[in-house]
């Protein structure tokens, strides 16, 4: 592969891609520094890889169509909980997004194991590579156990609904309310038009809260306080924010804790207001730009980050 890496290409495999997977695996793991006791990811056959994918699911990643990256994934019998196994990239392959683009990858597939029951994703990362957790950390795992060697890292899966109208929009939107606490901080990414303030309005309707929930665009944030002794919500609106550094400047740190803050725009800058933020991604089906109330489906994605979501039911739709 060269130093001009396009973008991964990523497909879920099984048995017949057993040589390739164990082909990554080797090179992913031979290339990491020696551990006591050592890691039996070197032990693995093409055989025992492909009794692996027979009995779950497997991630092969491409760049340039060379593999670059590869995980198991492999349900456990209740189909609720998912683990992440033999998680690896070719040495060439480091450094260039592969890493973030196959978990990612792999959390939407494990959603479809387990006859779609699934709500968990677990790996493991050795206590000797701080860096590994470090990794974990940031795609949305926290620590759950830890038996030496190994500490256990678990998320919540996300969840993807089809939105067809604006209403279903802040239908959606009403059936996750009653699922927040105050504390609580929602991260809206999406185009313009893509439903972002309507899906705060049915957020703002089912909390009970007082004033009309409109773009804060030029307000940049609002309090909307609850009339039924629940959290209070606050709308962000982070489009014209330069940066990390002047939604610091907001001062939101005295509504945090009693409130649920929405921040439109926020991705990339207000994951760090809270220490499991929920990523809600909304994409639209056509291009363009067109007004919320248009007939023009959305997919909404729910990323649940952190420990705060594990056993939470965001199977709303």
């Amino acid at each position: 592969m060269t130093d001009q890496m396009s973008a991964p290409t990523i497909e879920v495999v099984g048995p017949e891609a057993a040589g390739v997977v164990r082909q990554v695996v080797q090179e992913a793991f031979a290339d990491r520094e020696p551990l006591d006791p050592p890691t039996d990811a070197l032990s693995e056959t093409e055989e025992s890889i492909a009794a692996r994918l027979a009995a779950g699911a497997g991630l092969v990643a491409r760049v340039d169509g060379h593999p670059a990256g590869a995980v198991l994934l492999d349900a456990e019998p209740d189909g609720r909980t998912v683990h992440l196994r033999r998680f690896g990239l070719t040495p060439a392959a480091r450094g260039r997004g592969v890493a973030v683009a196959l978990v990612r990858a792999g959390l939407h597939a494990a959603t479809e194991l387990g006859d779609g029951r699934a709500e968990r994703a677990v790996v493991l990362a050795r206590e000797e590579l701080p860096h590994t957790a470090r990794f974990w950390r940031q795609q949305g795992f926290a620590e759950t156990g830890r038996t030496t060697p190994y500490v256990e890292m678990s998320r919540a899966l996300p969840r993807r609904f089809t939105v067809p109208t604006a209403e279903d929009m802040r239908a959606i939107a009403a059936r996750l309310a009653p699922l927040l606490v105050a504390g609580d901080v929602l991260v809206l990414s999406g185009d313009l038009g893509a439903g972002k303030t309507t899906f705060t309005q049915g957020l703002g309707a089912a909390m009970n809260v007082r004033g009309d929930v409109t773009s804060p665009t030029f307000v940049i944030a609002r309090v909307h306080p609850s009339l039924a002794g629940g959290p209070d919500l606050v709308h962000v609106d982070a489009y014209r924010l330069g940066g990390a550094a002047e939604l610091d400047d907001l001062d939101l740190d005295a509504d945090l804790d009693r409130a649920v803050t929405v921040v439109e725009w926020g991705e990339g800058l207000a994951e760090d207001l809270a220490d499991s933020p929920l990523e809600v991604r909304i994409t639209r089906a056509g291009g363009g730009e067109v007004a919320d109330d248009d007939v023009d489906p959305r997919t909404v994605e729910l990323d649940p980050l952190g420990h705060r979501w594990l056993g939470v039911d965001l199977s709303i739709a």
